[in-house]
């Protein structure tokens, strides 16, 4: 009986210890996965992105062929400003306080208009002194005529005395001299009446030196005095000014552009010219080259270039930026006439041209990812390329491709 209690004991369940848990068999990969997916998340939000790079589309440019109108191809492309070729600051003569101005910007003068007047009391003052005085001048003149006849008739008359033994050779003389006299007096009265009429007409035109007129037909571009100001011909410092307003020839504008003296071979004098303002980049403005001046600028190496605009609209404005392109003589048709059809070309811009191995390549996106293409180089025209193979029209090819980029690289079209 002693032997059977303890192995009875031994089957008793201890309800104290702590219940032991069954692992499911799917824990541990159930794991793995929650792990990779977070790391790929991680990959996605922290990983390197794509380089971004900037793109643009290859164009079509074909040659003319039997039925084809004439066509120009651009030698060059330049950049440049509109300038006036007339303009004024249009100022004083004379030093003095303005008193009205007439003008505002944006208006149009005429050429003559008065634009301003300028204090003109003490130059009016004046001319009335110099009129009075050529008035007393001229009132004298009236007196000594009297005597003058007086003394002629009176040396007539001892004349025919004298031929009769009637008076003497001295009242003669006498006669004489009177009249002289009178006649040097008079002379010198009318040489005072053409001192005094001069002297009017230099205060009259101070009196009108004193009005400021427009020099030319224009638009009156800034607005520099107010009544009240003084102005003045030349600068003297503190608050004079030097002129009422600045008027513009509107049909004196031209272009300007600084040509690299590299190319300027690739100028002419009446070469055409197509034009594109900044501000209106659809609006593509006939013109054609006035002059290649000719002289070079050794500090920026370019060669000034005057373009001639052949239309007139209120939309071109001094100073606005503009492109233009240089273009080639326009074909003759029957220069074309017999010719065949030419080639599919393509138009890149030369800055997605590279070199490698002595190849000419051409990075390009094909299903967001970069590839290289080699081609083949037909013309370079500035900075635009055209290519006879390698490349079709309406591909996408990268512009100035980073250095270390390499085939099938994943990347992204930068965002203008």
């Amino acid at each position: 009986m002693s032997s059977a209690k303890p192995s009875l004991d031994a089957l008793r369940i201890d309800r104290s210890a702590p219940p032991q848990r069954r692992r499911s068999p799917w824990t541990l990969p159930l794991t793995l996965v929650i792990l990779l997916v977070i790391a790929g998340g991680a990959w996605m939000l922290f990983g390197p992105k794509p380089p971004e790079v900037q793109t643009t589309i290859a164009l079509e440019q074909t040659t003319t062929g039997p039925n084809a109108s004439p066509t120009q191809t651009t030698l060059l492309n330049a950049s440049g400003y509109i300038t006036a070729r007339r303009a004024s600051t249009v100022s004083s003569k004379v030093t003095g306080k303005v008193t009205e101005v007439l003008i505002e910007e944006g208006m149009k003068v005429e050429k003559d208009q008065i634009l301003a007047h300028i204090d003109a009391t003490n130059v009016t003052a004046s001319l009335r002194l110099a009129e009075a005085q050529l008035y007393s001048a001229q009132q004298a003149i009236e007196e000594i005529k009297p005597n003058l006849t007086f003394a002629e008739k009176e040396l007539t008359r001892f004349t025919e005395l004298v031929a009769t033994k009637a008076a003497s050779t001295s009242d003669l003389n006498r006669a004489e001299a009177e009249t002289s006299s009178l006649r040097a007096r008079l002379n010198k009265l009318n040489a005072d009446i053409a001192v005094a009429e001069r002297e009017v007409d230099s205060w009259k035109q101070q009196v009108e030196d004193t009005i400021i007129r427009a020099p030319f037909t224009g638009i009156v571009t800034v607005k520099n005095a107010q009544p009240g100001e003084m102005i003045s011909p030349m600068s003297s410092g503190g608050f004079t000014r030097t002129g009422i307003c600045t008027i513009v020839d509107m049909d004196s504008l031209e272009i300007d552009v600084d040509v690299n003296e590299s190319y300027i071979n690739r100028v002419r004098a009446n070469q055409p010219v197509e034009a594109i303002l900044d501000s209106y980049a659809d609006w593509k403005i006939p013109s054609k080259v006035i002059a290649i001046i000719p002289t070079a600028d050794r500090q920026k190496a370019t060669v000034k270039v005057r373009v001639a605009i052949e239309v007139r609209d209120p939309r071109i404005l001094p100073d606005m930026g503009v492109k233009v392109a240089f273009k080639s003589a326009p074909q003759k048709q029957d220069e074309t006439a017999t010719k065949p059809s030419g080639p599919r070309l393509t138009l890149i811009p030369q800055a997605a041209l590279r070199s490698i191995d002595n190849l000419d390549i051409v990075w390009i996106i094909d299903n967001d990812r970069a590839q290289k293409r080699e081609v083949t180089v037909a013309q370079t025209n500035g900075d635009q390329t055209l290519l006879s193979s390698g490349i079709a029209p309406g591909e996408t090819i990268i512009i100035d491709a980073p250095s270390d980029l390499k085939e099938g690289t994943k990347v992204t079209e930068k965002k203008s």
